[in-house]
């Protein structure tokens, strides 16, 4: 009968399907890897199993086309070869980033890294980490290039930007840590800062040279505590056995082999003279640091060296920058007067000044900003440097349990209208730029009764931002130059509270690019100059230009109100100085 008829079509149908099922499905395959490189996009399969779905799909199916079971068509992975990878190790995290051609991310992979604090003040990481953390990193971003259908050979060169002054020492001979990485932010060696200043003729003694004040803050200055204290290193380093480097140096020997470093990176030693871009013998004999110990030093942006294991053996490792001297190539700041500002673990507010260097008189540093080539003239920068800003919004999470996430700073800072007249100095390290107290330690103050959590969250974001245009005025009072608007990078610009205050202190735009990752971009970008990804400055900054469309922040707090937060906001600071003598 007629139902019998249709239950006999139903089966039919049922496995007529089931017979293309395979089919279906292995056309489906190129859409498993792309979802999970489409921005914003998740899928919903895990990268384990979308890796083992591909193979069960092939090899199911030996009929199948032969490529559309190696790989995914490279046309249509989106993404445009030839590709340069970056690898970002930061305070807090390291990352490993695939850029192609166009500036886009094509692959990235990230860890979160382990602090010690073994006392008050003190602050280090594990170097064995450091280096496990970078090669797990770049394992797990060219796995994800290699489920888009590429080949590592697509990769033609790698750049590396770090976290710079942190102080890392190894032995020569079997190349394993003598001492836990210093982090920059360690405090431990203010003894040494005032045993230098007093022995050389104060905190600027070395300033004409270097183009920095003695403080805790340089690498230089925790070298000398790590002899002082360890007079077995310093014997080691005195016979010769001993390398020392900041993390770029420490990456690059483990990956290549090759014991250098870069300008931007030695510049933040002090034991590098800032004209000649060489370590400056008498500098280095008043520290009592043997020069053999000390890395070569190169430009930002050449070959060092072919890369010797791991999946991306053989490929040449081709830029290093200090990270905020890498932000400042990822906003193409090739221009004197060029401006940019970094908001991660501190916040670091750079100014290219062009050829040569230029020194302050309001407690600003003089740096250099890159050198792209081994032929190309350094330029250098006016820097002001900021201890605590994304670590701060950590510590309200971590320490006093304000926030679950750190994420969620914006959404309870807006639930109040302002601080309620809370001002936080979160000088938990002391102060830098431009006062330079390292006796300085936080303060909440103007606490009543009707101060909540959220206050104190509004508080510390407000507080970053005012150290900020801290900067910005002894830049201003340096270069002559009056700020009209300022570009930003860094994890704490996704607050759009923060963005919003920044511009209304400021009294000037903000502008945060749509890309994010540009500090790994601007060590991308030297290493693609460097193997002629791109042949010349022209073509960086055309990728730039194509790759961070900004988000524009306008100031809308009117003068006065500005002028009396201000005023408030330097009393604040004015009550921490010297609580530690």
């Amino acid at each position: 009968g007629p139902a019998a008829m249709m239950s006999q079509r139903r089966l039919c149908g049922n496995l007529l399907f089931l017979l293309l099922l395979p089919k279906i499905a292995l056309a489906f395959v190129p859409v498993v890897g792309l979802q999970r490189a489409m921005p914003g996009h998740r899928s919903n399969l895990s990268p384990s199993r979308d890796a083992a779905f591909l193979r069960v799909l092939s090899s199911r199916n030996p009929s199948a086309p032969r490529g559309w079971r190696t790989k995914v068509p490279v046309a249509m992975s989106g993404f445009s070869p030839p590709f340069v990878g970056s690898i970002d190790d930061g305070t807090q995290s390291c990352r490993c980033i695939i850029f192609d051609q166009k500036g886009k991310v094509v692959t990235k992979a990230q860890k979160q890294k382990q602090q010690i604090f073994p006392q008050p003040g003190w602050c280090e990481q594990d170097p064995r980490d450091i280096i496990d953390n970078v090669r797990f990193c770049i394992e797990e971003a060219v796995k994800d290039l290699q489920r888009l259908g590429h080949s590592v050979e697509e990769v033609k060169g790698v750049g590396i930007t770090n976290q710079r002054e942190t102080t890392v020492i190894w032995d020569r001979k079997t190349g394993k840590p003598l001492h836990n990485a210093i982090v920059w932010l360690d405090t431990r060696n203010s003894k040494t800062c005032e045993d230098l200043a007093n022995a050389h003729g104060g905190r600027d003694a070395f300033r004409r040279k270097c183009g920095l004040p003695i403080s805790t803050y340089f690498s230089g200055v925790k070298l000398k505590w790590l002899f002082d204290t360890f007079p077995e290193i310093l014997a080691k380093a005195e016979r010769g056995e001993v390398m020392f480097g900041t993390v770029d140096s420490w990456l690059i020997y483990n990956l290549t082999g090759k014991h250098v470093t870069d300008v931007t990176n030695a510049c933040r030693t002090m034991l590098m003279n800032l004209e000649a871009l060489k370590w400056d013998e008498e500098v280095c004999s008043k520290f009592g640091v043997p020069m053999s110990i000390l890395p070569e030093i190169k430009s930002s942006a050449e070959i060092y060296g072919d890369i010797l294991d791991g999946p991306l053996k053989g490929i040449p490792v081709a830029a290093c920058l200090g990270d905020q001297q890498s932000a400042c190539v990822g906003h193409c700041a090739f221009n004197p007067g060029d401006s940019k500002n970094t908001y991660g673990t501190g916040c670091f507010l750079l100014m290219n000044t062009g050829e040569k260097p230029s020194f302050s008189n309001n407690g600003l540093l003089s740096t250099v900003c890159y050198q792209l080539g081994a032929d190309a003239p350094a330029i250098y920068a006016l820097e002001g440097s900021v201890a605590i800003a994304g670590v701060g919004v950590s510590w309200l999470r971590d320490n006093m349990k304000f926030l679950e996430h750190a994420e969620e700073s914006e959404k309870v800072a807006r639930s109040v209208p302002d601080t309620g007249g809370v001002y936080f100095v979160p000088a938990f390290s002391g102060l830098f730029a431009p006062y330079w107290k390292e006796g300085a330690r936080g303060a909440i103050l103007g606490l009543t009764q009707f101060t909540t959590s959220a206050h104190i969250v509004r508080a510390l974001l407000e507080a970053v931002a005012f150290q900020t245009a801290d900067v910005v005025d002894a830049i201003m009072k340096d270069s002559g130059i009056q700020l009209t608007r300022m570009k930003v990078d860094g994890g704490m610009t996704a607050n759009d509270v923060l963005m919003e205050f920044q511009a209304d202190v400021l009294g000037a735009t903000v502008m945060r690019p749509a890309m994010r990752e540009v500090t790994a971009l601007g060590a991308a970008l030297a290493a693609g100059l460097a193997v002629g990804v791109w042949k010349n400055i022209q073509e960086l900054e055309k990728v730039q230009s194509d790759t961070c469309d900004y988000t524009f922040f306008q100031s809308k707090m009117d003068t006065e109100t500005r002028k009396m937060k201000k005023m408030k906001w330097e009393d604040a600071v004015k009550r921490t100085f010297d609580w530690v003598q």
